[in-house]
């Protein structure tokens, strides 16, 4: 039997604030446990939620970027449930009418794009954290991360595979971050995704028991955590088994998934709007002020790279994949260099090195001026491509210019054509037989002869006048 699968995400995304969405506590991470805990945090008695009007803005800012509706007002509801790290015995968060409602992202799997449908996004406190590996038989409680702000955004059930997931996280990812409302960094657990996989028949309508795995820190579990997990369901439906809906963890060491709990449904949670807190007004001013004070989204940037800069959709595409990756592109260019040139480069030997050292950009040794410089060293002839590579890597690792190496290790190309034309005389006196191969036919001989030239000028020659004196004497 085929199968198909079937995939909804939740993410839960860290709202950059200074303090938290209903009190004055500060949002500072690595802080000492239960140093950023007020009397709102800790729920005393008495004392009452105040609404952190940056983080609605940042929802706001949010639900713009995807085109989705605002709602005008929307409602916070208290969702019950008991847990160490839940101070108040519930978590104040939205249900039935979240702040921002629809909307789409667009993702991209090799060489198909495919409109993923958000349901919602809505506004939540987050909980505080239990503390396992510091004590010995018992466990701890951090409540510093008890109200932080969270956007928990939610997909439709229309991702495919592994892949399409992936893609659509990191397409949300770079989204959040772009805009400004997250740092992202998932280590810190700024951006947290649940997972909903479930399978079915291959044709068949209805959808398949679904099993919820809880917090995803890294796209690459993400990626070993759904794959373990379908495999697992179909073996289960396929033995005799029925799957049960459930909240499971996903151990990294073992590559396994393992049942947390049974998944509890909404009137599990004895959702009703919370009595302290009016509901949430925004006018269209608000949204107005919001909207005129967004970045240039990726889309819109894109589409300008190709116009402005004349570049291909796959080139706009990848260097919009960030907006730091933009803006080093932008400064160089801006800089002097070929807009062409610079995105290879950039796509090419400067994105490979900082994949290696594992490295953003916007932490690259080489800045986008210097990069331009190397760049503009190319197109005026000063040295070819290869040796451009070769003065990268000194650049990256002793920050010097590209002038001072090329000066410094004497690489400057050779242009003159009676120089070049004495390698190549010399060269083809050498290998008489390799010439004798290109006479009769063979071409690859040309291009073996071209690299002895370019050998026998220490890579210093112009290897467009090489080929081109070097065709000129082979007749």
């Amino acid at each position: 039997m085929q199968w198909e699968v079937v995939i909804g995400l939740e993410i839960h995304t860290q709202l950059s604030t200074q303090s938290k969405i209903f009190s004055a506590s500060s949002t500072r991470f690595g802080n000492e446990p239960n140093t950023q805990a007020s009397a709102v945090d800790i729920a005393l008695p008495g004392v009452l939620p105040v609404m952190n009007r940056a983080a609605v803005e940042k929802a706001i800012q949010f639900g713009l970027a995807i085109g989705a509706k605002i709602n005008r007002k929307s409602i916070f509801a208290r969702k019950n449930y008991f847990y160490p790290d839940l101070p108040k015995g519930y978590q104040i968060s939205q249900f039935e009418v979240p702040v921002v409602e629809g909307g789409q992202v667009t993702i991209r799997v090799g060489d198909q794009d495919k409109v993923i449908n958000l349901t919602r996004a809505h506004l939540e406190e987050d909980a505080g954290k239990s503390v396992h590996e510091d004590f010995h038989g018992m466990s701890g409680i951090d409540l510093n991360r008890a109200g932080t702000p969270l956007l928990e955004i939610v997909s439709e059930p229309e991702m495919r595979s592994a892949a399409e997931a992936i893609a659509y996280a990191k397409a949300l990812h770079s989204l959040v971050t772009w805009i400004g409302i997250c740092d992202g960094n998932m280590q810190e657990g700024s951006f947290r995704c649940d997972v909903n996989v479930s399978v079915r028949p291959l044709g068949q309508k209805e959808f398949g028991t679904r099993r919820e795995i809880k917090n995803l820190n890294s796209f690459k579990f993400m990626e070993q955590a759904i794959k373990y997990e379908v495999q697992w369901q179909i073996e289960q439906i396929e033995d005799g088994h029925k799957i049960q809906q459930a909240t499971v963890l996903f151990d990294p060491d073992s590559g396994q998934t393992r049942m947390m709990r049974s998944k509890e449904d909404a009137h599990d949670y004895r959702y009703f709007p919370d009595p302290d807190l009016p509901p949430l007004v925004i006018d269209e001013a608000w949204i107005e002020r919001v909207r005129s004070e967004l970045p240039e989204l990726p889309e819109a940037m894109q589409a300008r790279f190709q116009s402005q800069y004349g570049i291909p959709a796959y080139d706009a595409a990848t260097l919009t994949s960030s907006k730091a990756m933009a803006s080093y592109y932008e400064a160089t260019v801006a800089a002097g260099a070929d807009a062409k040139l610079a995105s290879n480069w950039i796509m090419g030997e400067i994105s490979a090195t900082l994949n290696r050292e594992e490295r953003d950009i916007a932490d690259s040794p080489v800045a986008a001026d210097a990069l331009a410089l190397l760049i503009r060293r190319v197109m005026d002839g000063t040295i070819n491509n290869k040796t451009a590579k070769d003065v990268l890597k000194k650049m990256w690792e002793a920050g010097d210019s590209a002038d001072a190496i090329i000066e410094r290790d004497g690489l400057k190309q050779e242009s003159d054509t009676g120089a070049i034309e004495a390698i190549i005389d010399e060269v083809l006196a050498a290998n008489a037989a390799m010439v004798e191969e290109y006479k009769s036919g063979k071409e690859k001989a040309f291009n073996a002869l071209v690299g002895q030239c370019m050998k026998a000028s220490k890579g210093k020659a112009n290897p467009a006048q090489v080929n081109e004196v070097l065709k000129r004497k082979l007749g």
